[in-house]
């Protein structure tokens, strides 16, 4: 694998990430804990996976600047920044959800994985459509 694989790689782990995280939410609607709790683990460490991943290429490459022009190129920064701003932020708050998850904490980890759950889905799926416009437009 070379770094040209990973943004292929990065988004691949973005969208199991996205199926991971609807799987566990239906779960614990469905009141499957123990599954709920192996779906978010694996969200959690295929997210880790991605982060890895992302910085790697971007230490080994840099900056890849996006190439099209017009309204396309408006609708992309719209897409991307408020991207980077989640995903920046997402991580302590993920943290934290998980935290109070495996501690037990169900009540306080309820409380914080209401703002958690959709951000991080957003996050995700952003990371696919980003993917998408700056590598395959």
């Amino acid at each position: 694998m070379s770094a040209t694989d990973l943004p292929a790689l990065n988004a691949t782990l973005n969208a199991i990430s996205f199926v991971l995280l609807v799987t566990g939410y239906t779960l614990i609607r469905r009141g499957e804990r123990a599954k709920h709790r192996a779906c978010m683990i694996a969200a959690l460490v295929v997210s880790g996976l991605f982060l890895t991943s992302y910085v790697i290429y971007h230490l080994q490459v840099g900056s890849v600047p996006f190439r099209g022009t017009g309204w396309i190129r408006t609708l992309y920064f719209a897409v991307l920044i408020p991207h980077v701003i989640l995903a920046v932020g997402i991580v302590p708050l993920v943290i934290i959800t998980v935290s109070r998850g495996l501690s037990a904490r169900y009540d306080k980890h309820r409380a914080i994985a209401r703002w958690t759950l959709p951000l991080w889905l957003y996050v995700s799926i952003t990371g696919v459509i980003v993917y998408l416009m700056l590598y395959r437009m």
